[in-house]
């Protein structure tokens, strides 16, 4: 018959054993802090791209406010205007070559 000391030992080995299988298995364990985890890493990863972002349109507005050229070129590519005397072209690119080309009449 087993010592009483071995029978105590088997049941703590048991209960430890027990327990992490729980906590492994368990939707709301183990796995969910790695997921959590997983979800922390890729908000922190958002919010330093997001903050770049806000440092960029910060450095943009105090350039609106302070520099006429900066202000200038907003005007210019935003809103599309132009100086008197300047003329705009537009220009088109073809894919694929006229209907009239010299390929298609022969």
């Amino acid at each position: 018959m087993p010592s009483r000391r071995t029978l105590i030992a088997a049941v703590w080995v048991a209960l430890v054993v027990g327990l992490s299988a729980a906590a492994v298995t368990d939707p709301r364990g183990w796995r969910r802090n790695l997921k959590l985890q997983d979800e922390v890493r890729a908000l922190e990863a958002k919010n330093a791209e997001v903050a770049r972002e806000n440092q960029r349109l910060a450095r943009e507005a105090k350039a609106l406010k302070s520099d006429p050229a900066a202000m200038e070129r907003a005007v210019r590519s935003e809103l599309g205007f132009i100086r008197p005397g300047e003329m705009v072209l537009q220009l088109r690119s073809s894919a694929a070559p006229a209907s009239g080309s010299s390929e298609s009449r022969r």
